[in-house]
């Protein structure tokens, strides 16, 4: 017995000291081990980014401007400082409304996003489905042109046969590619928009915010392709026929500054946007102008009663906001 408790007393001494071994003894102390660790994994940077809305104009309720006279008849109307990212107007911007042909924005980004513009695209039927009374490029079935052409159409002449052509070439279908346009309207922040079409006619399920069109809007102006486009005064497209005979079309814009239908507020050029006009919608524009220093504005009036209207408060809202800001 007394053998055997010597050997366990001397088993209890050797599992002591191999503990002290492995936990301290030859171990680096534990501090020491903890702050390397530490410099290892805690100091490394492990998400590289911004806020979502650091470089956005940010708006919850209306905001007034001096020198500009709110008209309650307008479903909604805003002014952006681009450079600053400040509102300097807001009316109604968050309210849901309808875009009319403003929509052909987001149109024009997916096609600048996933087109090559090089592309020639044959018209398909699906492009001549609109009563007369729409708004078309005059587009026929079998015609050929190129995408950029197309583009042109759409933005400047606000084309509802372009629009047609553009998602059937990119997408095979309408409403393919308009599940790329509300996934890429998702992305921007544009979380109030729900198209169901690359044009804009009037369907209650097709929908947006004057605030959403601003960040589609801005999206669209950091391509240098866009503004190229909505710069022009007006674009002529050849267009090979199916019986092979070419013809070409003149498009010119539908906002009245660009076409030299109203005179643009003094100080303040303006480079060109996006108008739309059904019933349910009203009159609307949305523009891009600058300021004599080349600073950005961006200016949105949805729902006016009428065209003389939409102008008139363009103007105003300009000049109080840009040309005396």
């Amino acid at each position: 017995m007394k053998c055997t408790n010597k050997k366990r007393r001397t088993i209890i001494i050797c599992l002591f000291l191999i503990c002290i071994f492995f936990l301290g003894g030859c171990s680096k102390p534990q501090e020491t081990t903890i702050t390397e660790y530490e410099s290892e994994y805690y100091n490394k940077s492990l998400y590289h980014g911004k806020l979502f809305a650091k470089d956005l104009c940010t708006v919850s309720e209306n905001v007034t401007l001096d020198g500009f006279t709110n008209d309650d008849t307008l479903f909604a109307a805003g002014l952006f400082d681009v450079k600053n990212e400040k509102v300097l107007y807001a009316w109604k911007v968050h309210e849901r409304i309808y875009p009319a042909s403003t929509t052909k924005l987001l149109t024009a980004y997916v096609t600048l996003k996933y087109g090559n513009l090089d592309d020639i695209v044959t018209v398909g039927p699906g492009a001549l489905e609109f009563e007369q009374e729409a708004q078309l490029c005059g587009l026929q079935e079998g015609d050929q042109l190129t995408l950029y052409d197309l583009l042109c159409g759409l933005l400047l002449y606000s084309g509802n046969d372009c629009a047609v052509a553009i998602a059937e070439y990119l997408s095979g279908s309408v409403e393919a590619f308009c599940g790329i346009m509300n996934q890429e309207a998702w992305e921007m922040g544009a979380t109030q928009t729900h198209f169901v079409n690359p044009h804009g006619l009037h369907d209650t399920q097709h929908y947006t915010t004057a605030y959403d069109l601003y960040l589609i809007f801005n999206e669209c102006i950091k391509d240098r392709r866009f503004l190229d486009i909505i710069s022009l005064t007006g674009y002529t497209a050849s267009i090979t026929g199916a019986d092979g005979s070419v013809r070409t079309a003149e498009w010119i814009p539908t906002n009245f500054y660009s076409a030299g239908l109203v005179e643009m507020p003094e100080g303040i050029n303006v480079i060109g946007g996006k108008t739309g006009t059904t019933d349910e919608a009203g009159a609307c524009v949305i523009l891009f102008s600058k300021d004599m220093e080349e600073n950005p504005y961006i200016s949105i009036i949805m729902g006016a009663a009428d065209k003389p209207l939409l102008y008139q408060k363009m103007t105003e809202l300009l000049l109080s906001g840009v040309a005396f800001n």
